[in-house]
């Protein structure tokens, strides 16, 4: 399943998307990473989707993805007498911890943390941003406030609370029992929802015991302000704009968006922007010219992947909007001015082994006929460094451990290939050659670069560069090792 872009595409099942021939159809259109969003389904219909996904990736020999995405804290309003009400601009608006429906003057909001972290000044909005609400007086169990932006407010709507860091944990009761089943099930990685601060993902982390990497979804303002701390002890970031341009101006999510898939890259981890990428296409087979352009800035930008919700979960075209996607990329990163920029937005290595061999790897494959760059890798790491060069020629990721190449299949140009144990580095560099053949990246008259690790097995050794023929007569003539 090779295909003709770098970027990697995600795409939410959901009741448009359930059965085998759908989901093959996704991943032959360009689908490389499957979400499973928990908010929706119970753990039979969500083990269901995930062993069509693993029959499909045997049925095609193509490492997918899993992604599980917990639902985190639902903030919510209670109920009202008469299911909903219109609030006045400048009325007066109590929340409180009472359980009796509310009318055009209250309504219960069973969350008592908030009223405990809550101050004169901050605001609450609520319907993902379409009424706000400013707090002028607050008290253990109620928070009086002012109406700034009305409308109609009914049962259940969602609440923010974007200038304050809540003293909520980010797994609610059902995200642990969620995320336990998903681990258990074998999913690839974990999205965390409504991080707020670094122990948020080291406690996700502690309670998944290494069975899944950890993604931190950024969708409030405290993550923005301490990102550097989450993306430290996260294998990878999302950045949700959904409720990230309720909590914050709308205007300051694009530059947002371009500093994090940025810092993401400095640091080798992947990066997804997400969130109504092609959200016409949930009812039309044709995007906005808007949408296409969103959709291109962020493979402009770099990101690892960009990500399909509601548009491949119950829209009506999720094929084609999967396919929108793929044309999309296939056509930046065929743009000249895409590889200027990639090349431009470099920043400063590190200065490890294994950084010095990639950049290598890089820079020869670019400066010479090389046809691709082959890393062995146990771990994934030396795999998303090289990622992070984000070369002109394609990666191919050879490893011996299942979860590496699933997983690998989010970040950026991988191409991944299960392969044997190896002992010697001539056998790797055979495997390499015959991986860039079969997968149509070489012929035999090309050459290619193999970077590896010796002793083989060992996490972290990359430590040598070959630039080797596809020929293996050459290999076996010329190679000592």
């Amino acid at each position: 399943m090779r295909r003709l872009r770098n970027v990697k595409i995600v795409a939410t099942l959901g009741p448009a998307s359930d059965s085998y021939e759908m989901i093959r159809a996704l991943h032959e259109a360009g689908a490389d990473v499957f979400r499973l969003n928990m908010s929706h389904g119970s753990h039979s219909e969500i083990a269901a989707k995930h062993a069509i996904i693993r029959q499909v990736e045997a049925d095609l020999n193509s490492p997918i993805a899993i992604l599980a995405d917990l639902q985190g804290p639902k903030l919510r309003v209670g109920a009202f007498a008469a299911g909903s009400e219109t609030l006045a601009e400048g009325a007066a608006f109590r929340l409180d911890l009472d359980p009796a429906p509310g009318d055009a003057t209250r309504v219960c909001l069973p969350h008592p943390e908030i009223f405990a972290a809550l101050e004169p000044g901050a605001h609450l909005l609520v319907n993902d941003g379409k009424i706000r609400l400013r707090v002028t007086g607050c008290a253990d169990d109620s928070a009086d406030c002012q109406v700034v932006a009305g409308g109609v407010i009914s049962d259940r709507k969602g609440v923010n609370v974007p200038d304050v860091v809540l003293p909520l944990a980010a797994l609610s009761p059902k995200d642990r029992k969620d995320l336990e089943f998903v681990c258990d099930l074998g999913v690839d990685w974990l999205a965390l929802s409504f991080v707020q601060r670094p122990e948020d993902v080291t406690e996700a982390r502690k309670l998944a015991r290494g069975r899944a990497a950890i993604l931190s979804k950024i969708e409030k303002p405290a993550a923005v302000d301490r990102f550097e701390a989450i993306l430290d002890v996260s294998d990878g970031i999302m950045v949700a704009r959904g409720d990230l341009g309720v909590e914050l101006p709308v205007q300051a999510v694009p530059p947002i968006q371009k500093r994090l898939v940025r810092k993401c890259r400095a640091v080798a981890k992947p990066v997804i922007v997400a969130t109504q990428m092609l959200e016409s296409m949930i009812e039309s087979p044709m995007p906005t010219r808007a949408e296409v352009s969103d959709v291109a800035t962020a493979i402009y930008e770099g990101t690892d992947a960009i990500m399909l919700s509601a548009e491949s979960a119950a829209g009506r075209y999720p094929v084609e909007a999967v396919r929108t996607m793929d044309n999309v990329a296939a056509e930046v990163e065929a743009d000249p001015t895409y590889a200027q920029i990639i090349a431009a937005s470099r920043g400063g290595r590190q200065h490890s082994i294994a950084d010095g061999i990639v950049a290598a790897a890089r820079e020869i494959a670019e400066t010479t006929d090389i046809k691709a760059i082959c890393c062995f890798t146990k771990s994934g790491t030396t795999a998303l460094l090289t990622a992070r060069e984000r070369p002109g020629v394609p990666i191919i990721a050879l490893t011996s451990m299942q979860d590496t190449a699933r997983r690998l299949a989010l970040s950026w140009g991988c191409n991944c290939v299960m392969t044997g144990e190896l002992s010697r580095f001539k056998m790797a560099v055979v495997s390499a050659a015959r991986a860039a053949r079969s997968g149509g990246f070489a012929t035999e008259t090309d050459q290619i670069v193999v970077t590896a690790g010796v002793p083989f097995n060992v996490t972290g050794t990359t430590n040598i560069l070959r630039v080797a023929p596809c020929d293996e007569r050459l290999i076996f003539n010329t190679d000592p090792g």
